[in-house]
C-alpha cells in the first residue's frame, strides 16, 4: 500500500491536515526538485523534510549547525519511532565506522551532521556507501555572509553533490532576504530550484517596544499580568542570574540558561521550563534553535538583539498555538548608545583586517613570499591579548579571512578544558592551609564554578587567570601542579582553532584583491544594525507592516494589536470626544443620531464616548433627548 505524505503526517504526528505550504513543499521534493523553504520560526520546517524521507527508499541526510539542535531533533523522531543518529563528538574512527555499519543494516531514516563533518575524508567515503534519498541543509542562511548566522563550513556543502549524484536538496531557514535567497541558490549548486516562502505576518502575536527606566520594575508588572511561560533575553551571563534572582525573590518561579553552563545544568534548567515547573527562562540567545514550545505566550527582549533577524526569529518563540502572545522589547537612551557603541567596538575596518592577517603570518613566524601547508593551533585570547585586538574583531576578520579563500579554519571553539577535584572538600581545605601561596587561587576555583567536586566542569583560563591577576599560561601551570599533588583531574584544551594558510603571505596585496568583499559585508553589517535602530525608534509605522517591509513583503494592512497601532487607536478615541464637544460647542443640542452623521464615526464609539462626555459632567441631555453642552 502506497504511503501518502497525509498517511504519514496521521501516523507519526497524529495531524490530519498541512499548514501551508507544507503540502507543495514536500510534492515538490518528492517529484525530485531542489527546493528552498523560507518558513518563518513555528513554521514546521522540520517535517517538509522529514516526511519525504521517510517516503523514499534510503536515508536522509540532514546538515544542522548546532549540536542541541540535532539531539532535539533526533529525540523527538525516535520518540515517534522513527530511527535517527548522529556522529557524537570525540568518535574515534573505528568509532565511525561501526556507526556507519549501524546505519547500512540497521534501516535508520536520518543522520544528522554539521557541515564540519563533511569537510572529512573518511565521512565522505562512509556516505558513498549508503544509499541517501535526500539531503536536507536547516538553518541554510548560515551559508550567506549577509544572513545573521554567517558560518564559513556552510560553503562546504556543496562537496556532498561531487560525493552522491542524482540526489535533490532542500534548503531551509526561518529568516532570508533575496541576498541570502541567492546566496543559498549560488552555494548548494541549486539546479532551478523551487522557492517557497511563506509570509512573515504573525497576526496574533503583538510586537510591543517600550521606552523603560526601571526594566526590572516593568518586567514584575509584565509578570504579575501574564501568567503563560514565557522566555526574557539578556545579552550576559551574569544577568541571566541575577534577573532570575529578581523575579524568584518577587514570587516569580524562574531559571536561567547560557552556553556557559555545564550540559546537565542546560537540561536540567530547559526541562523546567518545558514542565513548567519554572514557567520563566532568563537566557542570553544560546537559547534558541530547535525550541518548539507551543504555548509561550510572552518574549521579553530585557537588552538590545543584535539584528532585525535575531529579534525575530527569537520573538517568533511566542504564540506558536495561533492564541495571541507578546513580543515585548525593552529599551531606553542607554541602550541605543550602548548599542552604537558595541557594534562600532565589534566591526572591523578595512584596516584593521589588514593589519590582523599581517599579525596571523607574524604569529606563525612565516616569511613575505612563503606558503606552509601544515595546520597551525591557534589560541584566539592569546593572539587578541598578545597584540591588543578586540576578541569579537578577530573572530569576524578571521571569518571574512576564511570566506574569502585566504585561510582554512576547523573550528573547536566548544572545546574547553575539563576541572574535577578527585578528593573531598575537606581534603582541599586541608591541602589549601598547608600550600599558603595555592590558598587564593583554589577560593578563587570554588567560587568560580559549582560542581567542581560532582562532575567535570568546563573551566577558562583566560578568566581564571584575570580573577587571579595572572596570565593564562600561569593558571595552566597552577592546575597542571594540583593535578600532580592529586588534587585534581586537569584535561586541558591548548587551541581554539586549527588555521591552515592557503596563499603565500603577500601582505596588503592579499587584502586589496578581496577589498571589494570585505567592504561589502562590513557595510553591510553596519546597514543591519542601522536598520534595526531604524525599527525600535519608529513610533508612527505598525510594527508589523516594518517587519515584512524589511523582509521585502508589501502590505499596509495594519496589525492593530502593537504598541504602535494601539497607541494611534487610543489617540483616535480621544478625539472623538474631543470632535463632539467641537460640535455641541457651535450647535445648542444634537441627538445621538445627528452627531454620528456629522462625524462619520462608528455609532458605538459615539456613545460610548457620549457616556463618557456625562459621566464627566461636561455634557447633559435636555428636555428633547439631545445632548448639550453643560
Amino acid at each position: 500500500m502506497k504511503q501518502t505524505p497525509e498517511k504519514i503526517l496521521k501516523a507519526y504526528w497524529n495531524y490530519d491536515s498541512f499548514r501551508t505550504p507544507q503540502k507543495e513543499i514536500i510534492d515538490a521534493v518528492l517529484n525530485q526538485d531542489d527546493v528552498i523553504a523560507l518558513l518563518p520560526t513555528g513554521g514546521g520546517k522540520s517535517i517538509c523534510f522529514q516526511i519525504p524521507g521517510l517516503i523514499k527508499e534510503g536515508i536522509c541526510i540532514v546538515i544542522s549547525p548546532l549540536i542541541a539542535l540535532m539531539e532535539d531533533q533526533i529525540k523527538n523522531l525516535t520518540q515517534r519511532k522513527i530511527k535517527a543518529t548522529t556522529i557524537k563528538s570525540g568518535s574515534t574512527r573505528n568509532e565511525i565506522i561501526t556507526l556507519f555499519d549501524k546505519i547500512k543494516f540497521g534501516n535508520y531514516k536520518f543522520l544528522y551532521l554539521s557541515p564540519e563533518r563533511l569537510q572529512s575524508q573518511l565521512i565522505q567515503q562512509k556516505i558513498k556507501e549508503l544509499k541517501i534519498n535526500l539531503i536536507a541543509v536547516d538553518e541554510a542562511h548560515c551559508i550567506s555572509e549577509w544572513g545573521h548566522d554567517f558560518r564559513p563550513s556552510y560553503r562546504t556543502i556543496f562537496k556532498l553533490r561531487e560525493v552522491i549524484q542524482n540526489v535533490s536538496i532542500i534548503a531551509l531557514t526561518a529568516t532570508a532576504n533575496q541576498a541570502v535567497l541567492s546566496d543559498i541558490e549560488k552555494n548548494l549548486n541549486l539546479v532551478k530550484p523551487k522557492i517557497f516562502k511563506k509570509s512573515f505576518l504573525r497576526e496574533r502575536l503583538a510586537y510591543q517596544v517600550f521606552d523603560v527606566e526601571d526594566k526590572l520594575l516593568r518586567i514584575k508588572q509584565i509578570f504579575t499580568k501574564t501568567k503563560k511561560p514565557a522566555i526574557v533575553y539578556v545579552n550576559s551571563r551574569r544577568k541571566t542570574v541575577e534577573i532570575a534572582r529578581f523575579l524568584n525573590k518577587n514570587g516569580f518561579k524562574s531559571s536561567f540558561y547560557h552556553g556557559g553552563l555545564p550540559t546537565n545544568e542546560k537540561e536540567f534548567a530547559f526541562k523546567n521550563w518545558v514542565s513548567e515547573a519554572t514557567p520563566i527562562i532568563v537566557a542570553t540567545n544560546a537559547f534558541g534553535m530547535g525550541i518548539d514550545k507551543s504555548n509561550v505566550g510572552i518574549v521579553i527582549h530585557f537588552d538590545l538583539p543584535l539584528s532585525i533577524e535575531n529579534y525575530i526569529q527569537e520573538s517568533g518563540r511566542a504564540g506558536r498555538n495561533e492564541t495571541k502572545s507578546f513580543a515585548v522589547l525593552l529599551k531606553n537612551e542607554h541602550d541605543k548608545i550602548q548599542y552604537k557603541l558595541q557594534q562600532k567596538k565589534n566591526t572591523p575596518t578595512l584596516n584593521e583586517v589588514k593589519e590582523v592577517h599581517r599579525k596571523l603570518y607574524q604569529y606563525f613566524r612565516i616569511s613575505l613570499g612563503e606558503k606552509n601547508e601544515d595546520f597551525y593551533s591557534f589560541n584566539l585570547l592569546e593572539f587578541s591579548k598578545k597584540y591588543n585586538f578586540s576578541i569579537q574583531k578577530v573572530t569576524i576578520i578571521l571569518k571574512l579571512l576564511s570566506n574569502n579563500g585566504i585561510i582554512e579554519t576547523t573550528n573547536t571553539y566548544h572545546q574547553k578544558s575539563t576541572l574535577k577535584f578527585k578528593t573531598s572538600s575537606k581534603n582541599v581545605i586541608s591541602y589549601a592551609i598547608r600550600n599558603i601561596y595555592n590558598e587564593k587561587f583554589i577560593n578563587s576555583l570554588l567560587r568560580t564554578y559549582a560542581g567542581l567536586f560532582e562532575q567535570e566542569v568546563k573551566v577558562d583560563e583566560f578568566l581564571i587567570a584575570k580573577k587571579n591577576n595572572i596570565i593564562s599560561t600561569q593558571v595552566k601551570e597552577k592546575l597542571l601542579r594540583l593535578q600532580d599533588d592529586n588534587l585534581v583531574e586537569y584535561k586541558p584544551v591548548e587551541t581554539d582553532l586549527e588555521i591552515q594558510f592557503l596563499v603565500p603571505r603577500e601582505d596588503d596585496k592579499t587584502i586589496h584583491r578581496i577589498s571589494k568583499n570585505i567592504t561589502s559585508f562590513l557595510n553591510q553589517k553596519i546597514k543591519k544594525s542601522e536598520d534595526f535602530l531604524t525599527y525600535i525608534s519608529n513610533d508612527t509605522k505598525c510594527r508589523s507592516i516594518q517587519i515584512l517591509e524589511y523582509f521585502e513583503e508589501k502590505t499596509t494592512q495594519k496589525c492593530t494589536i502593537c504598541d504602535v497601532c494601539i497607541s494611534q487607536k487610543k489617540g483616535k478615541e480621544n478625539s472623538i470626544s474631543s470632535d463632539i464637544m467641537n460640535l455641541l460647542l457651535n450647535t445648542k443640542s444634537l441627538s445621538s443620531q445627528e452627531i454620528n452623521q456629522k462625524l462619520k464615526a462608528k455609532e458605538k464609539d459615539v456613545l460610548i464616548h457620549l457616556r463618557e462626555l456625562i459621566s464627566n459632567d461636561k455634557i447633559i441631555i435636555n428636555y428633547q433627548n439631545k445632548y448639550q453642552v453643560k
